[in-house]
């Protein structure tokens, strides 16, 4: 496959050909590591449930192998397929969420979930790279075709998110939406003064949140004040991290994992650590680091303000939500209910975080021109043709 002909012009050559392979292969190693840490970690969380010890690992399997067909495919279509794909699934993730309020399943007192045959689906977490394509396109094409203020739709929407996500409540996945919001209005040329003004009413939505959710007041004490409250999550994970060590106790022999009610989820980078090591441990960071600067670097040559803004948007949710994860895993920030993106368990996050790096690699893809033949004989690939 990395020989294909430039002669060969079909869609599967086509893309092989344009897209960003370093990319491609730091997002499958990601998925071998989710792969391996499943094995480790969800034996002992299946059989704590009185589980078959490999169910977990079937249904990762499967859900890390329809991720990976959503990248290809994602990935595949034109910027406008992306547009489409941002749009429509904007509105229908806004419309689930409304619905989870209603019909949704209740999970340590948070309705975030629709029960399907196979599985739960959290459908707020599909509204972070679509709505960031969504607000992408308004602040780049909307107010060309009509007289309503583009900013004004842009905060409608995001009134919608912060209504609906207050009300679950998912306080941490409004925290990422609203980062990725204020980090494409900064990219788009929003004056200082209403971005410090945002950061400010970030702080102010903050101090409201601990005032009126008990659950975000507990976590944040609990992390002030280590003596107060139940930490016995965040101090195995940390227990975890210690005996590993440098170079961990080895596949399958850690012990730590067997005691984190979470260890195959939100805590699966405890389990890296006691198993494989610091070594390891940083090498998935400075994966998720390589995503993250790649795609901003190539924004640097784009000149499409919808392809710079839309990509930033959306790899700004994906590296905030693994530092969020890998961050609260070590007690640097207070404990968060997120996943670290194609590692930890969860057919939502999966599909979800794989739609996301397949729009980014869409949108970063060079789109060259067919070969052609002429009277002089064969044209190769020069111009670079970008979908407007």
């Amino acid at each position: 496959m990395s020989n294909v002909s430039r002669l060969d012009n079909s869609l599967l050559a086509r893309w092989w050909r344009n897209i960003d392979h370093w990319m491609l292969g730091s997002v499958g190693l990601l998925i071998g590591f989710g792969y391996i840490l499943m094995l480790a970690a969800s034996p002992a969380v299946a059989q704590r449930i009185g589980a078959s010890r490999d169910m977990f690992i079937f249904k990762q399997i499967m859900f890390l192998s329809i991720a990976a067909l959503i990248i290809m495919v994602t990935s595949m279509l034109s910027v406008e397929g992306i547009k489409r794909l941002g749009i429509i699934g904007s509105f229908i993730a806004i419309l689930a969420t409304a619905y989870t309020l209603v019909h949704g399943m209740e999970i340590k007192g948070a309705r975030r979930w629709i029960a399907l045959p196979m599985m739960s689906v959290q459908p707020s977490e599909f509204l972070k790279p679509c709505f960031a394509v969504l607000t992408a396109w308004f602040l780049t094409r909307w107010n060309k075709r009509f007289y309503i203020p583009n900013l004004l739709i842009t905060f409608i929407f995001y009134g919608v998110i912060l209504f609906l996500l207050k009300s679950q409540p998912d306080i941490g996945m409004l925290v990422v939406i609203t980062a990725v919001l204020l980090t494409q209005l900064f990219v788009n040329g929003l004056n200082l003064f209403w971005v410090f003004s945002a950061f400010g009413a970030m702080v102010a939505a903050f101090i409201g949140a601990y005032t009126v959710f008990p659950h975000v007041r507990s976590r944040v004490e609990r992390f002030l004040h280590p003596n107060v409250g139940d930490h016995y999550q965040i101090d195995t994970a940390l227990r975890a991290f210690g005996n590993g060590g440098m170079m961990g106790r080895g596949p399958g022999e850690g012990r730590v994992k067997d005691l984190l009610p979470d260890a195959h989820a939100d805590f699966v980078f405890a389990v890296a650590g006691e198993e494989y090591g610091m070594i390891v441990c940083m090498i998935i960071i400075l994966i998720f680091c390589f995503i993250v600067v790649r795609s901003l670097l190539k924004m640097i040559k784009e000149d499409n303000p919808f392809i710079i803004l839309a990509t930033t948007g959306i790899i700004t949710g994906f590296g905030l939500q693994a530092f969020i994860n890998m961050a609260s895993t070590l007690h640097l920030i207070p404990t968060k209910g997120m996943t670290l993106p194609f590692i930890s368990y969860g057919g939502s996050s999966a599909m979800s975080v794989a739609l996301a790096i397949g729009m980014v690699l869409a949108l970063t893809r060079h789109r060259i021109e067919a070969p052609k033949f002429s009277k002089n004989g064969f044209q190769p690939f020069s111009k670079r043709n970008l979908v407007q």
